[in-house]
């Protein structure tokens, strides 16, 4: 049976996202990034929540857990790393599997913005819960890990069937859009450049996007086709995508 997402802003930039499993009418929220707020959208709904899945430790992914569990009693999963500022009742990592219901969530390493960064993949219904790993035409940055140890994460992304929805964890397209135009010129690109600032201008969400989309127009995922556009043509893949995260991070447009 489907899995439905519930998708909601909170914070400045951030979204919030609940998934029911329709079999067994459980709920689970991927991250944790304001409690109020998640709280409020589950007595909205009506859904019982059963878990927290933390893609990784920032306070705006994981801060809002002690509070959630308190209200509902949800179980928190999550890599290592989210002991840095929560309890965590399951501990997981590349390969795992989470149960919601009769919904199963492969775990997927996808470390480099934070060292144990990962993501949930939902096969049955083509979901991809992805933190702040891969964000509609970008990447999360490296505060953490290094160059090769994000492109890595990113080609297990892309390595997922194309038709997959994307739910990334911040409203940053516009912005992502504006930079890979200062780094890439091609069609595909500047048509979904306008159709972002037109969203963004009725104010309406860019997220979620597919993994066939992003390999089309994500700069990040095209870096080694634009390696000459930043000073890395010929050098491998992950130092061709580090040259294109370096660009953006300095980006002022």
């Amino acid at each position: 049976m489907p899995l439905t997402v519930h998708q909601f802003p909170c914070l400045e930039d951030n979204y919030g996202f609940l998934a029911r499993d329709a079999a067994s009418g459980l709920a689970a929220c991927i991250d944790t990034p304001d409690a109020g707020a998640i709280l409020r959208e589950l007595d909205k709904l009506g859904w019982k929540l059963d878990l927290i899945l933390n893609t990784h430790w920032h306070p705006d992914h994981a801060g809002g857990n002690a509070e959630i569990v308190a209200a509902t009693g949800a179980t928190i999963v999550g890599p290592a790393e989210v002991t840095r500022i929560s309890a965590l009742d399951r501990e997981v990592r590349g390969g795992d599997t989470v149960m919601l219901g009769e919904t199963h969530f492969q775990v997927i390493e996808s470390g480099g913005h934070t060292l144990g960064h990962i993501a949930y993949f939902d096969a049955a219904d083509g979901v991809a819960f992805v933190g702040d790993t891969l964000f509609a035409l970008g990447c999360g940055r490296l505060f953490e890990g290094t160059p090769e140890q994000m492109w890595t994460s990113l080609q297990r992304l892309a390595a997922l069937p194309d038709d997959t929805t994307v739910y990334c964890a911040h409203e940053y397209t516009a912005s992502n859009a504006r930079f890979a135009l200062s780094v890439d010129d091609g069609p595909a690109l500047k048509a979904r450049a306008e159709q972002v600032f037109a969203a963004r201008q009725r104010g309406e969400p860019t997220v979620p996007t597919t993994i066939a989309l992003e390999k089309a127009t994500n700069p990040f995922l095209r870096a080694p086709v634009l390696a000459d556009r930043v000073g890395a043509a010929g050098k491998p893949d992950y130092e061709a995508f580090g040259a294109v995260r370096a660009a953006k991070d300095v980006f002022k447009g």
